[in-house]
């Protein structure tokens, strides 16, 4: 009998070499889960047969997900299974598959209704011109490889993404500078193109003033539009399309007859634009990729001046960066009894004696004692008649 067992698996080995290697295997780690679960352990068979099982299942989501459902009946390609079921409930289809069946009977002909294909990925269109040796990235790839042309491992792995047999599958550009983006239009020169896609589809190329070449942009366009079927405004954020009419139509349909030409998208454009000429202090032959060196800062320990003339103060004094003087608010002077005492002299002067002013006081009290007087006899009669409210409504039914 062994001595080299695993209680996981219940199994036993001739040497301990082999109980080492069995402890490396999926075979153990499943079982050790299915022991924290509270679960049986299954044998060497089982386990290899779940695994084929697993790997089946995964193969097919993965063909599922690949496969592209053509409704000839309709014109419609569809990306799941489960949205053309739904479709063929509809009543679109049923009335289309009536028709599509009469066309059968009289031309004594029959197709399929439907047609199930697998949608090879596509490359994203910047991969795609750095294959052929265009764009940015080919441009970057190729600086990178005259400064390290001593690196024969970098040679090696750039030889093999250029010769991939990835890149054979790419097609021709079939538009031209002549030929319309967003329809069948085809026009004597590029001029006349860009007229057409302007007063048809209101296409306009942003920032024209700042664009060095506007028949490799309109290339680069066609390619994304004819070759990847990519809609210029969802540029890979939007629905995937498998035909150049089907692209077109959405641009068209949804308004997406532009470039996007904002945010990080400007940098797919930036070999076709040089903005050196919008800087402030561009001058003719300026280098644009010279190294700028800041203007010095002025200041002091508790504030910092910057060269368009703003000031940073220290934090230490931020409860007087916080005070929100007003320029023309006056100051308030200190009350002074000068003025007073020169009008009762002019009063005085005027016959104004201390009797008449003793008698004045007098009749101020009277008056306030008076109002007094009135506000309570008003009280007293508010509450006997229940006026304390001054806005009452009787609680009668109306």
């Amino acid at each position: 009998m062994s001595h080299f067992t695993c209680i996981n698996c219940d199994a036993r080995f001739a040497n301990a070499d082999i109980q080492r290697e069995h402890y490396k295997t999926d075979w153990h780690r499943y079982n050790l889960k299915r022991r924290v679960a509270q679960l049986p352990p299954v044998t060497a068979e089982e386990f290899q047969q779940r695994v084929l099982s697993a790997r089946s299942a995964t193969e097919t989501a993965i063909e599922e997900q690949q496969m592209s459902i053509y409704c000839t009946a309709c014109r419609k390609q569809f990306g799941n299974q489960k949205a053309h079921d739904n479709h063929l409930n509809s009543k679109k289809h049923k009335e289309a598959l009536a028709r599509l069946e009469r066309q059968q009977t009289d031309t004594d002909s029959v197709s399929d209704v439907c047609v199930k294909s697998i949608v090879e990925p596509r490359p994203h269109p910047a991969l795609a011109a750095a294959a052929a040796g265009k764009g940015r990235l080919a441009f970057a790839e190729r600086a990178m490889q005259v400064d390290d042309d001593d690196d024969d491992d970098f040679e090696d792995i750039e030889e093999e993404e250029i010769d991939s047999d990835e890149w054979d599958k790419i097609a021709e550009n079939p538009l031209t500078e002549r030929d319309c983006l967003f329809c069948a239009h085809q026009s004597e020169d590029l001029v006349e193109n860009l007229k057409h896609m302007s007063i048809t589809h209101s296409f306009f190329i942003p920032d024209t003033d700042y664009c060095t070449d506007i028949e490799g942009l309109l290339y680069y366009l066609g390619e994304k539009v004819a070759n990847y079927f990519i809609c210029l405004w969802c540029n890979d954020r939007g629905k995937t399309f498998y035909s150049l009419d089907a692209v077109r139509k959405h641009m068209v349909d949804k308004g997406h007859c532009q470039m996007l030409h904002e945010g990080v998208a400007l940098a797919e454009y930036a070999e076709y634009y040089d903005y050196s000429a919008s800087y402030p202090d561009h001058k003719a032959g300026m280098d644009i990729d010279e190294e700028v060196v800041p203007d010095l800062l002025d200041g002091d320990e508790y504030q910092l001046v910057l060269p368009s003339g703003a000031v940073i103060g220290h934090r230490s004094l931020l409860r007087y960066y916080k005070q929100r003087l007003q320029p023309t608010r006056a100051v308030a002077l200190k009350k002074s009894d000068r003025k007073l005492h020169r009008v009762l002299s002019e009063y005085r002067a005027l016959g104004w004696t201390q009797t008449q002013q003793q008698a004045a006081a007098r009749k101020a009290r009277d008056i306030h004692l008076m109002k007094r007087v009135q506000s309570k006899w008003q009280m007293q009669l508010g509450t006997k008649a229940n006026k304390l409210q001054k806005h009452y409504r009787a609680q009668v039914l109306i």
